[in-house]
């Protein structure tokens, strides 16, 4: 055997070990491109589906009234007997401005309770941002540090949970709601929790 033929295959080799990172990167790149753009990345999984809803005691924005009555925080007790719907929001938050219209609406339906968790929000601005586009709450509890929206498995504002009348997560929404997402995930859900399967 000639001295080239053995030295030939070492090169190659090299080669092979040098594109195999490459390889790995595009082959975890392309797997990371399909996961983003499968599903509605409004329904993003959570561990909480089916588990009972987080303990809360969450005091109520300082000065806040509906129908000249104080809007009361969240307690624990507030998920159990009704599905309820519980949206986390901020004034701050610019999604939260366009999909509060929506609540207003979904706060009609007397089969639902709405109620709110104020995320690092100041009292002031909350109540402003209420008063202005109405409040469709019969509670809101103020988390003035994020950790009971830590509890809740919150990525950001705005987020909504579906409770059942059992006081257990049955849905969530990351993101706005939408008029899309509205119907065409949210009411389903709704009216899953209130058939009670």
């Amino acid at each position: 055997m000639s001295a080239d033929t053995q030295t030939e295959p070492a090169p190659r080799r090299r080669r092979l070990i040098v594109l195999l990172p490459l390889v790995v990167f595009l082959a975890l790149a392309a797997l990371f491109l399909f996961r983003l753009g499968a599903g509605d990345p409004s329904r993003v999984p959570s561990v909480l589906i089916g588990r009972p809803v987080p303990q809360a005691n969450l005091p109520p924005v300082e000065g806040l009234s509906k129908d000249g009555k104080p809007v009361p925080g969240l307690t624990s007790a507030d998920f159990q007997g009704a599905v309820t719907l519980v949206n986390i929001w901020a004034s701050w938050c610019v999604p939260c401005h366009e999909e509060i219209p929506l609540l207003v609406k979904l706060g009609e339906d007397k089969r639902l309770k709405l109620v709110g968790i104020n995320y690092k929000d100041r009292p002031e601005n909350a109540r402003r941002f209420l008063g202005r586009y109405g409040n469709p709450f019969v509670a809101t509890g103020a988390d003035g540090n994020g950790r009971a929206s830590i509890e809740w498995g919150v990525y950001g504002v705005p987020e909504t949970f579906i409770i059942g009348r059992d006081g257990r997560i049955a849905h969530k929404l990351v993101g706005p709601i939408t008029p899309d997402n509205l119907e065409r995930v949210l009411k389903p859900a709704i009216e899953k929790a209130l058939a009670g399967s």
